[in-house]
C-alpha cells in the first residue's frame, strides 16, 4: 500500500499445538484444520458463497499486501509453485518436481503443462520469472512478498518449462515461502499491461477463481475459472471448483458480522467473536471451523534501543507484573490460548519448554525496578526516577479482536507496580507521526506464517522498516543474529531446532517481547456450507466448498 504506514500493516495482521500437543478444536462439525463436509454429502455444483471478512483490503496484489484478507481473497485467484499440507511438509503445484542444487544456493523447478491464466496467457518459465520479479521490483513496493525469497538474486529461464530460482546463500524456507498466496503466480500478460494501481485492483492468476469487481469498501466479487484442472494434491477434488462464485464483504463490526451470519444474509463469517462461540455451538443450522495460527502470535514489541525499556530490568518487570493467563482467559472465554513464546503452538519448531517458565510475579517486578533505580513514587502510584515518572508509551491505531479491553486490562495490573502504561487510540494521521519519530515504547503485532522463520522479519538486523521489514527499533544482537541466519541457512533439522529453540529462549529470557496470547481462527458458517477447510496456516479455502441445495 504505497504511502501508508508499514507498522500499520503489522497492527491489521491477525495471527491464530500441533496434534501432539493439543490443537484446539472448537467445531461442532468441522475438524480442526479439516473440513465441513459430512462424509455422505455428494458435493454440488453451483451457487454464491457470500463470506463475510473482518479486515479491509487496501490492494489485491499479492506481491505488495500482508494483510491476512488479501491472502484469503487471493488463494483463489493465484496459485503457487508448490503446497504445503497440514503438516508442514511440501509438494508440487504448479512446479511438478524440483531439485537443489549441492551447495544449496540454486533451485530448478520443471513446471507443469497446460495451465493457463484466467486471460489465456499459459504458464510458462518466462511467466514465473516475470512474477517473481516483480515481487522484488522495487516499482512494487513489496511489504511482505519479497521478504519471503529471503537472500533471492535472480530467476534463469533454461528452457519454456525450466526455471532456476539463485540465492546468495542456502535458505531453507523458500519452499514454505513460495507456497503461499503472497508468492502466487500471476500472468505476465497483466504484469506487462497493468500499472501498480491497476494490479492492486485487479490481479490475474491461474486460481480455481477470477476476479469480477472489486466495489471498494464494500466488497469483492470472484467468480468460477472454469478451465481449471490443475488443483494442488492437498485439495480433495479436481477439476474446476464446485461454487459458481465467491462474494467477500466486509465488516470490522463483531456484532454486525456475527448478526448477518445469524439472520442467515452471510454463509461464512471470520472472527467470530468469542462471546458468542458457546451460542453459536448451541444453535441449530450453524457450524464453527476452529484452527490456530501458526507464526508470532499477538504480543507487545519492546524498545530495547531507548526510553525506560532499554533497562532489560524493567522490561521483564513490565513482563512480570502482568497476569496474562487471567486477561487472556477472562476477555476471550477460553477460545484463544494464553501464549508463552515468540512463536504459537503449531509453528514448526515451537519450543514447547517455555510454558509457564516466565509466570506472573508482582513481587518480582516490585524487586526488578528497586534494582533499576525507580524507587519513588508519585501523588498517582508511579515509579519515580530523579524526579520523572516511570511511562511506557504505547500508541494504537487499528485495535480488534477485543484489544482495546486487553490493553487496558495490562494497564491496570502494571500499575500495581509502578508501571504507567500510556495507552493511545489515535486516529491514522497521529499515529503515522509517533510512529515517524519512533519515540514510543511498545508496538503490539502478529504475524501468520507456517516457518519459524518469521522471526527474522522481526529480529534480523536486515529486516528493519527502512528495508520493508519489522525490525522496527534496528535490533542489532550479533548473537541472536546468528542464530537467526544459522537456523534459516543450515541443512541440518536438528541444527535448525537447536537454533530455533534458542532464539525463542533468548527472546524471553531478554524480555524482547512479550507474548500474549494465540488467536484462533474462528469461522462460523451456514449448515447448508460444506466443504471449507483449513491452510495449513489457518487461513480459511474454498476450492473444495460446496454449498447444499
Amino acid at each position: 500500500m504505497p504511502g501508508n504506514s508499514l507498522l500499520s500493516l503489522y497492527r491489521a495482521r491477525r495471527v491464530w499445538l500441533a496434534a501432539a500437543l493439543g490443537a484446539v478444536c472448537l467445531g461442532l462439525t468441522a475438524a480442526c484444520g479439516g473440513s465441513t463436509t459430512s462424509a455422505a454429502s455428494a458435493p454440488v455444483s453451483g451457487g454464491v458463497l457470500t463470506y463475510v471478512a473482518d479486515q479491509l483490503p487496501t490492494c489485491l496484489d499479492p506481491a505488495v499486501s500482508p494483510y491476512d484478507v488479501v491472502a484469503l481473497i487471493d488463494r483463489n485467484i493465484v496459485d503457487s509453485l508448490v503446497s504445503q499440507s497440514d503438516n508442514g511438509s511440501i509438494h508440487p503445484w504448479l512446479a511438478t518436481k524440483w531439485t537443489i542444487s549441492p551447495d544449496g544456493k540454486t533451485y530448478t523447478f520443471y513446471l507443469r503443462s497446460g495451465v493457463k491464466f484466467q486471460d489465456g496467457t499459459p504458464l510458462t518459465a518466462e511467466a514465473v520469472a516475470a512474477s517473481l520479479a516483480h515481487v522484488v521490483a522495487k516499482s512494487t513496493g513489496s511489504e511482505y512478498a519479497s521478504s519471503l525469497l529471503g537472500p533471492y538474486t535472480g530467476t534463469t529461464v533454461v528452457n519454456s518449462s525450466t526455471i532456476e530460482v539463485h540465492l546468495s546463500q542456502p535458505y531453507q524456507p523458500l519452499l514454505q515461502g513460495l507456497s503461499t498466496p503472497y508468492l502466487g503466480i500471476q500472468s505476465p500478460k497483466a504484469l506487462a499491461s497493468d500499472t501498480e494501481a491497476q494490479l492492486c485492483e485487479h490481479p490475474v492468476g491461474s486460481g480455481p477463481f477470477s476476479l469480477v469487481s472489486w466495489v471498494q469498501p464494500t466488497s469483492v466479487t470472484l467468480k468460477r475459472y472454469a478451465a481449471y484442472d490443475w488443483g494442488p494434491p492437498t485439495a480433495v477434488h479436481t477439476g474446476p471448483a464446485y461454487l459458481s462464485g465467491l462474494t467477500f464483504l466486509f465488516d470490522t463490526n463483531d456484532a454486525s458480522r456475527y448478526g448477518s451470519l445469524t439472520s442467515g444474509q452471510a454463509d461464512v463469517i471470520a472472527d467470530v467473536p468469542p462471546l458468542d462461540v458457546s451460542t453459536l455451538k448451541q444453535t441449530s443450522g450453524l457450524g464453527l471451523l476452529s484452527q490456530q495460527q501458526p507464526g508470532v502470535p499477538y504480543m507487545l514489541a519492546l524498545n530495547t534501543e531507548s526510553g525506560p525499556l532499554a533497562d532489560e530490568r524493567v522490561r521483564e518487570a513490565l513482563m512480570r507484573s502482568l497476569n496474562l493467563t487471567q486477561l487472556v482467559n477472562s476477555i476471550y472465554f477460553g477460545q484463544y490460548q494464553r501464549a508463552w513464546s515468540p512463536l504459537g503452538p503449531t509453528t514448526t519448531d515451537y519450543d514447547p519448554s517455555l510454558a509457564d517458565s516466565w509466570p506472573y510475579d508482582p513481587a518480582l517486578a516490585n524487586q526488578l525496578l528497586n534494582e533499576a533505580g525507580w524507587t519513588g513514587r508519585n501523588a498517582a502510584g508511579y515509579r519515580t526516577k530523579d524526579g520523572k515518572p516511570l511511562v511506557v508509551y504505547w500508541p494504537e491505531d487499528n485495535p480488534r479482536q477485543d484489544r482495546v479491553d486487553l490493553a487496558l486490562g495490562m494497564q491496570a495490573e502494571a500499575k500495581q507496580v509502578g508501571i504507567d502504561i500510556d495507552y493511545a487510540n489515535l486516529d491514522q494521521g497521529a499515529f503515522f507521526q509517533t510512529e515517524a519519530s519512533g519515540k514510543f515504547d511498545v508496538f503490539d503485532t502478529s504475524w501468520v506464517r507456517d516457518d519459524p522463520s518469521i522471526l527474522n522479519h522481526f529480529y534480523n538486523p536486515d529486516q528493519t522498516i527502512e528495508l520493508g521489514g519489522a525490525n522496527v527499533w534496528d535490533l542489532n544482537v550479533p548473537e541472536l543474529t546468528a542464530w537467526l541466519n544459522n537456523a534459516t541457512s543450515s541443512s541440518s533439522a536438528a541444527a535448525r531446532q537447536q537454533d530455533w529453540d534458542h532464539i525463542q529462549s533468548y527472546l524471553i529470557s531478554n524480555a524482547i517481547m512479550i507474548p500474549v496470547y494465540v488467536p484462533t481462527t474462528l469461522d462460523g458458517y451456514q449448515a447448508s456450507v460444506h466443504g471449507l477447510s483449513s491452510a495449513s496456516d489457518g487461513e480459511t479455502e474454498f476450492y473444495d466448498a460446496w454449498i447444499a441445495k
